[in-house]
């Protein structure tokens, strides 16, 4: 017989299991009935319920754009990934990877529509990011050829915490989040080479205006083909401009250089930009100026780059019209048969122009952005407007022209390991050294001949380009010495109008009277 005890347990245990049949078909029948709500409703009500609770806990919410206005990156944005992807994703279900090809190891971020939590000085914090696709502002011809990508997705991150702990998190968890990401770019020493995307018009503000890769250029100024007199020059000038933050503030100046590097092609303009960049330890913006259409698309670009950074504009005469106003408008006073022609209606529509340009070198906005180089790259230095190439707007212009004897020898080291004492007992460089002083060679046309005798000896890589050097002197044309009438400068077969005097470039084949 059972004791009373035991049917007391029996009896409970039998309600317990009653209890749980009578909860599954409870939640079976809500299982059912909530198939036929439609899923509109259902979304309603999870977001009432969620606004609700909210509105009853009391939290405060900080917003982290990844871009401003301008399209210009947020550096917390970027910090904030790279903190949370260090110190509080080892332990989520989903992650990001991202791994650049001179990086040790990936880094990982916050994937879109995902939650993490951090816990600073015992305050629990929540991290949610966030991904919407902002509506195309352009055309519908602009908005086929851009799609739903390409930079057009706006991306943020949520930062969740209590209302009482609102002064740690500004005071202290937000600055200690850049300080950790800082140091964590140290370590990693990756720069940036950003280049400017296409503006459509009409594109939106909030779209990026550069992409961006990982620069590794190995150009430096150990390696670099240059006069070495020349080479501790611009080294000593650069030096010198970034340690002088305090000199240009009190002097009332934005802390900016401009460089313009002009000379043949293949005199190694690009390769000294790099080695720039490299000395520095500065970021390079490559500005594209024929995917800019108006002035306030380059202001855009321009407050959009970041401190620490070279800004590029290469080969500019060729991208847009910058030439002499001055010399174009004496053209079109001489011109004859301008009756012929109809008149030009004027454009009132905004385009990019030289004033922008200007103003983008030197003009206000320039000075938003602090300790920056521009550099101009041209070939044709005479084609550009001399208000582009004053004091304060190119501040030092470097000529790099054909390859001479010191050059020379550092293509040697550089590419054949030949020492000083090395190259003076080889009769090859001195005869080479010799027709370099007769013939105008580029140093890239000299290092295309050494990588073409990649395996083979010094002997034979220098008698090669003996050989080349001799073949070209007997096919190339009479050198040509540029003789003018007057000590002033003018280009070559340039009028140049002085008051009632007229003076003329005249070109003589040399070995003529």
């Amino acid at each position: 017989m059972l004791n009373p005890s035991m049917m007391k347990g029996a009896m409970e245990l039998l309600v317990d299991w009653r209890s749980a049949s009578s909860l599954f078909a409870t939640l079976m029948l809500l299982n059912t009935l909530t198939s036929y709500i439609p899923v509109e409703v259902r979304m309603f009500a999870r977001k009432l319920l969620s606004y609700i609770f909210t509105y009853l806990k009391p939290t405060n919410t900080i917003i982290i754009e990844d871009s401003d206005t301008f399209g210009g990156s947020n550096e917390l944005y970027d910090s904030a990934q790279l903190y949370l992807g260090t110190h509080c994703l080892s332990d989520c279900l989903s992650v990001r990877l991202f791994k650049s090809c001179t990086a040790d190891s990936p880094l990982a971020s916050l994937p879109d529509s995902h939650t993490v939590n951090d816990n600073f000085q015992g305050v629990p914090i929540q991290w949610t990011s966030h991904k919407q696709e902002r509506p195309d502002s352009g055309s519908g011809h602009f908005r086929n050829r851009r799609g739903g990508g390409d930079g057009s997705d706006r991306r943020c991150l949520n930062l969740v915490f209590h209302q009482k702990h609102r002064n740690l998190v500004f005071n202290t968890y937000i600055p200690h989040i850049l300080t950790e990401a800082a140091r964590l770019r140290s370590h990693t020493k990756e720069r940036k080479l950003y280049t400017n995307r296409y503006c459509y018009s009409g594109d939106d503000f909030h779209r990026s205006s550069w992409s961006s890769r990982t620069f590794s250029h190995p150009s430096n100024f150990d390696t670099i083909a240059l006069d070495p007199s020349l080479r501790e020059e611009i080294r000593a000038d650069l030096l010198r401009f970034v340690s002088r933050k305090d000199h240009y503030l009190r002097a009332g100046r934005a802390w900016k250089r401009g460089y313009l590097l002009h000379g043949p092609p293949g005199t190694g303009k690009t390769s000294l930009v790099a080695a720039i960049a490299n000395l520095l330890e500065f970021d390079v913006y490559d500005l594209e100026l024929t995917a800019v259409h108006t002035n306030s698309q380059l202001r855009r670009l321009l407050v959009s780059t970041t401190p620490k950074s070279v800004i590029v504009i290469e080969d500019i005469d060729c991208s847009i019209d910058l030439s002499d106003r001055k010399k174009k408008q004496m053209e079109e006073d001489q011109g004859e048969g301008m009756k012929d022609h109809p008149q030009k209606m004027p454009n009132y529509r905004e385009s990019l122009n030289l004033s922008g340009v200007l103003n983008f070198v030197d003009g206000l906005w320039s000075s938003c952005v602090g300790e920056r180089l521009m550099i101009f790259t041209t070939n044709h230095p005479e084609r550009l407007d001399p208000a582009l190439l004053r004091p304060g707007r190119m501040d030092k212009k470097i000529e790099l022209g054909y390859c001479g004897a010191a050059a020379f020898r550092m293509l040697v080291k550089n590419y054949l390991s030949l020492g000083e004492e090395e190259m003076e007992k080889k009769d090859s460089v001195a005869e080479i050294e010799r027709l370099l002083g007769e013939l105008p060679v580029t140093p890239a046309e000299i290092a295309e001949v050494f990588m073409g005798c990649d395996g083979d000896s010094a002997d034979a890589a220098l008698g090669k380009l003996v050989l080349d050097l001799h073949q070209r002197k007997i096919s190339s044309p009479p050198k040509q010495v540029a003789l003018a009438v007057s000590t002033e400068e003018c280009s070559l077969g340039e009028t140049v109008r002085d008051g009632s005097t007229i003076k003329q470039l005249v070109v003589i084949p040399a070995g003529c009277s």
